[in-house]
């Protein structure tokens, strides 16, 4: 099972107990040892997960007190997903986190947050919550306070339940900034739009880079496109750009289509 814990830790593809230099590796290393396929990878990840998961189940079931932490989102495909995360302190007083589920949910209301959340509780056997932390979307005061009734009527609340619903700082302090920067909103929507005209093409990135040389310019980073929901990203997207300036004047003297983008997207907000 050491192979199947490698590719787990490192991520790493099923096949890549297929490729030539990892063959010729354990050719060298123990010319005895019989490389796997990687459909033999993938049952082998699959059965240290059951094993894994029941471990979990014993362990939770002998009263273990957990924090949970969950979002939800919704994909280019339009399927709505929900990731619920434990967190917890062992025996040894160590911290661990376990994924508890990643599912597709039908839809984003609180009650249906709710029912997945406690699915998966009975799932692991877990009995005792102390909080989850959710961000600030109306959806998640519903499904929380579902949550809490159906945890009172096991006892399952610490403190009666007082701190269960946490609110994620990380995204109140989104939410904070972003309302700070709708002052420089239409600033940002035109450094935003000649990022995105110019890594939307591989010959315009070309174009820019050779911008970037005839000015001189020394940096090891290149452009950022941001998330504009994510405030973080906007300021790398910002901080990337600032350097580039020269660079972006450049482009605005010699590529005709790089002006009239912007007559074309500018003041629209895309």
């Amino acid at each position: 099972m050491a192979l199947v814990r490698m590719i787990i830790v490192d991520e790493l593809p099923f096949r890549f107990v297929e490729h030539d230099g990892f063959i010729y590796f354990m050719g060298v290393v123990e010319p005895r040892f019989l490389v796997p396929s990687h459909l033999t990878v993938a049952r082998d990840c699959i059965k240290l997960w059951f094993g894994e998961r029941e471990k979990l189940i014993s362990y939770m079931k002998l009263g273990q007190r957990v924090s949970l932490t969950t979002d939800t989102w919704t994909s280019i495909q339009n399927l709505n997903y929900m990731c619920l995360t434990c967190h917890y302190i062992d025996d040894g007083w160590t911290y661990q986190k376990r994924i508890l589920n990643f599912c597709i949910v039908p839809n984003h209301k609180g009650e249906t947050i709710g029912k997945t959340i406690e699915r998966c509780l009975n799932d692991w056997g877990i009995k005792m919550v102390i909080t989850v932390t959710v961000d600030n979307a109306k959806s998640n005061d519903v499904a929380l306070d579902y949550l809490k009734k159906k945890l009172e009527m096991k006892d399952g609340c610490m403190l009666g339940g007082q701190f269960l619903h946490m609110r994620c700082a990380a995204h109140i302090l989104n939410l904070i900034v972003q309302e700070g920067l709708k002052g420089i909103h239409n600033s940002i929507v035109k450094v935003r739009n000649a990022v995105r005209y110019i890594k939307l093409s591989p010959k315009r990135m070309d174009r820019f880079k050779e911008a970037v040389e005839d000015e001189k310019i020394q940096s090891k980073s290149l452009l950022s496109l941001d998330v504009p929901t994510r405030w973080n990203s906007t300021y790398l997207m910002l901080e990337a750009a600032e350097k580039f300036e020269r660079a972006f004047d450049r482009m605005h003297e010699k590529d005709v289509e790089f002006s009239s983008y912007f007559m074309e997207v500018d003041g629209n907000g895309k």
